[in-house]
C-alpha cells in the first residue's frame, strides 16, 4: 500500500497536535435517550384506569392538576443527573420527565416514574420528540383508537419505537 506525502506528514504531526490542543473538559453527547430501566421502571397513578379516562387524563387541563411543583423535581433531577452518571450536569440540558406521562396516568411524584430527560440525544430522539408522542398518545387513548394501557407499555418500554409507529409526522405515516 503506497502512502500519499500528505498522509504521512499529518501522522507525522499528530503527536504534536495532541500536546498543543487545549485541555478542556470534554462533555460526550448523550447517546441513548432511553432512561435506565433499574432506575426508572415506570409507576401509574391508580386514580387513572381506562374507565375513568374521561374524567382524568382526557379532560383539558387536568395534567395541571397533579404536576408535581418544580422545587420538587429541581432537587430530584439534580440527584438523578448524579445518579445516571451523566457527564453534563447543567440542569438546564435535561427535564425531568415521566417516563409514563402524565397524559397518561403516569405517577406524578414517584422518583420511579421520573428521571432526567436530556433535552439533546445524537439523532433527535430528545425530550421534545418525546414530549410530541405523549400528546399523540392521549389523543388516541382519548378517542377509543388505542388502550391505555396499551399507550403505557408502549412508551415505557421504548418510547422511540413507539414513537416511529405512532407519530404522524413520522416517514411512515406520509401518503404515498
Amino acid at each position: 500500500m503506497r502512502r500519499t506525502p500528505r498522509l504521512v506528514m499529518l501522522c507525522a504531526l499528530l503527536p504534536s497536535l495532541a500536546l498543543a490542543w487545549p485541555r478542556e473538559r470534554v462533555v460526550f453527547p448523550i447517546t441513548t435517550a432511553l432512561p435506565r430501566r433499574g432506575l426508572t421502571p415506570g409507576a401509574i397513578n391508580p386514580a387513572v384506569t381506562q374507565a375513568t379516562i374521561h374524567v382524568t387524563i382526557c379532560r383539558p387541563g387536568w395534567t395541571r392538576t397533579v404536576r408535581p411543583p418544580e422545587r420538587f423535581t429541581e432537587r430530584l433531577k439534580r440527584a438523578q443527573i448524579r445518579e445516571y452518571r451523566y457527564r453534563d450536569r447543567r440542569l438546564r440540558d435535561y427535564e425531568e420527565d415521566h417516563l409514563i406521562p402524565l397524559e397518561l396516568g403516569g405517577a406524578p411524584a414517584s422518583p420511579r416514574n421520573l428521571w432526567p430527560e436530556p433535552h439533546f440525544v445524537e439523532g433527535g430522539w430528545g425530550s421534545y420528540r418525546k414530549d410530541r408522542l405523549e400528546n399523540r398518545l392521549r389523543r388516541l387513548v382519548c378517542n377509543r383508537r388505542l388502550s391505555l394501557a396499551t399507550a403505557r407499555r408502549r412508551i415505557a418500554s421504548d418510547w422511540i419505537a413507539a414513537y416511529r409507529r405512532y407519530h404522524r409526522h413520522h416517514p411512515r405515516w406520509r401518503r404515498r
